[in-house]
């Protein structure tokens, strides 16, 4: 397994209100770690699209800060220009990534920490400057929270099914499904962990067996299509997986493939744990028919690692993302606690504690 190193961090922001938002590549790992630079609004829009960045909550704060960079020229403006400008910013933003709430609802936190701001523009940008810090705090303090309430269900001795990646890299923190894995690994629990490598772009090849390793725990590499076999053979005890956005229902958007898994794990009675911040559920959406799939290029599937694999003709449908009906899901891991069916009711209760604190 190898001597435990320090996590990477998917995002630092530099400097005070002219600074910078330094991002890790992540289309770059494993094979090369380097940071990019992002000094304007453009620059990270670009990053988000191209998963340089990536991750429900992870995306949220650097969008945030991706406001503050599109806006630091803006500070001589009239307060009301600042504003209307920043609405445009902050449309432009949410477009990049559709799936993920995350995104929006760390945007309208924004948005709204700039009107509330009296006085000038500069001052509006400083309150958009400090909202953005916040909910990076918030979400890894979410994080460590989450890795204690989902450790509590992962036993020593289990098999542990995980699909695309969750760690630090796709936060603000320790992570969301993977940090509730290392957590049961500190506790002293011992599992091993089975990674799906997460095609098209490989994210739990590429990143998540770097961030398991790199903490020391036992980590397998599947290819997609053995999950179901592996389940079979009775190496599962359970599935943790992340999200995208949650339904008021309980229903789940994740990485493509999850729904497959989940199928599987109720057909054999395997545990299918979510986990994820509460600012993950969109309380507007009745059910999971209502998330919006985004749909990514086609070169991410005829294509691999530079080279074509399909015939250049060939259709090809790639949504990014897949919908896993609530009755699926054992139990929703949140910073408030863990949500179980029904979930309406859970929901409502946790987001009602949510805005009380």
């Amino acid at each position: 397994m190898g001597a435990v190193k320090e996590p990477l961090r998917a995002l630092e922001w530099v400097g005070g209100a002219d600074g910078h938002l330094r991002l890790l590549d992540q289309t770059r790992l494993p094979g090369c770690v380097e940071a990019i630079e992002c000094r304007d609004v453009d620059s990270l829009w670009d990053a988000i699209r191209m998963l340089r960045v990536r991750g429900a909550p992870a995306i949220g704060v650097a969008a945030s800060y991706g406001l503050v960079l599109g806006l630091a020229r803006a500070v001589h403006l009239e307060p009301d220009a600042f504003l209307e400008r920043m609405r445009e910013l902050s449309s432009r933003l949410r477009a990049c990534r559709p799936t993920g709430v995350n995104l929006f609802a760390c945007l309208d936190r924004l948005e709204a920490a700039a009107r509330q701001q009296s006085g000038s523009a500069r001052r509006k940008h400083a309150a958009l400057l400090d909202a953005a810090r916040a909910l990076e705090a918030e979400n890894a303090a979410a994080c460590e929270a989450m890795a204690r309430y989902g450790a509590e269900r992962i036993l020593d001795g289990w098999g542990v099914l995980t699909h695309c990646n969750t760690g630090p890299l796709a936060t603000a923190g320790a992570g969301t499904a993977l940090g509730v894995l290392v957590h049961a690994h500190r506790q002293g629990k011992r599992i091993r962990v089975y990674a799906c490598e997460t095609r098209p772009l490989l994210q739990g090849a590429r990143i998540t067996t770097l961030e398991l390793r790199n903490a020391g725990l036992d980590v397998v590499l599947l290819c997609d299509s053995a999950a179901a076999q592996v389940m079979a053979e009775g190496r599962v005890q359970a599935a943790v997986v992340g999200a995208d956005r949650i339904a008021a229902n309980g229903d789940v958007a994740n990485k493509i493939g999850t729904l497959g898994l989940a199928v599987n794990a109720a057909a054999r009675g395997i545990p299918f744990y979510v986990v994820a911040p509460i600012a993950t559920i969109d309380p507007a959406l009745p059910s999971g028919s209502a998330i919006p799939i985004e749909e990514r290029d086609p070169g991410e599937v005829t294509e691999l690692c530079g080279g074509r694999i399909a015939p250049a003709d060939v259709p090809v449908y790639n949504p990014a993302f897949d919908v896993t009906p609530h009755g699926h899901v054992t139990a929703i891991v949140t910073e408030a606690g863990v949500l179980e069916p029904p979930y309406g009711a859970a929901i409502r209760r946790a987001l009602q504690s949510r805005t009380a604190n």
